[in-house]
């Protein structure tokens, strides 16, 4: 099994390797890079929707997406899309998936179907990395906070025709009803790190405060954590896959095709609850 460093300050990407032949020591290497860095990348990748699924299960238990339109015959399979017409694409703001759910997403599973010509990037930005530079004050205050995540004000029907019009890639906005509450401070269920968890789609203030008394803090640790020390910029191509780490990165889709298509099919895996450091 081949890796290289991905060109940042994390991440792994693994060539000359068929994922749909994965032996169970490549799938542990794997598992500790991830667990190391946050996310792994497979290049040349040749996946229909079934064997998306079969290396999803190799890994845990797929979780639905609520709200992203679904390809059809495979509901474990959520389409993220961006037509010409579009003038938003799905993910263009840091977040971390399902962040909103009780248990939220272990990870995502990101493969490309079609790319645009030039752009389409995503951002991915270590929450590992980030915790640890912090300043020992900050980092004892941190570590005593809760925040809330939420889906409504992302996914209801009123917020996705805030965001654009007519907009035909999410559904279902009567379920927007998530709100959880996690540390903002977690050890990560398997590596032991600590990381920190909050994101600028979900995170709407720290538990106890108002939104108007947590803004500043958040703010702060949003430009913070998506310093270029902590990102890493990764670029598409037909069949690769992003595996990410919900628990261990933030990321972001890079906004900059504006007359192109991107056709990405996710899969996302279900989590835990997340324990305070």
């Amino acid at each position: 099994m081949k890796s290289i460093p991905s060109p940042g300050p994390f991440g792994v990407e693994f060539y000359d390797m068929d994922v749909n032949q994965m032996s169970d020591v490549e799938l542990d290497g794997i598992a500790t890079a991830q667990n190391n860095d946050g996310v792994v990348f497979f290049r040349d990748q040749n996946l229909d929707c079934e064997q998306h699924i079969a290396f999803a299960k190799r890994w845990g238990k797929i979780v639905a997406n609520r709200f992203f339109e679904r390809v059809e015959e495979y509901p474990q399979i959520a389409v993220v899309r961006k037509e010409p017409k579009h003038r938003t694409v799905v993910g263009e703001t840091w977040h971390t998936d399902h962040s909103y759910d009780a248990e939220p997403a272990r990870g995502s599973i990101l493969y490309a179907r079609e790319v645009p010509s030039t752009g389409g990037d995503t951002l991915f930005a270590n929450m590992y990395m980030a915790y640890d530079a912090l300043s020992r004050g900050l980092k004892h205050t941190l570590r005593h906070l809760s925040a809330v995540h939420s889906s409504a004000h992302v996914f209801s029907a009123e917020a996705v025709r805030t965001n654009e019009h007519n907009d035909d890639r999410f559904h279902s906005g009567e379920q927007a009803i998530q709100r959880s509450i996690h540390p903002v401070v977690i050890k990560h269920p398997i590596s032991g790190r600590k990381a920190l968890y909050v994101n600028p789609d979900f995170t709407t203030h720290f538990d106890g405060w108002t939104e108007q008394e947590s803004r500043p803090l958040l703010e702060y640790l949003y430009q913070y954590s998506t310093q270029d020390q902590f990102v890493t910029r990764f670029s598409w191509s037909p069949g690769t896959i992003a595996f990410w780490d919900n628990r261990a990165v933030m990321h972001k889709a890079i906004n900059d095709y504006p007359t192109e298509r991107r056709l990405m099919h996710r899969i996302t895996l279900a989590g835990c609850a997340l324990q305070g450091a």
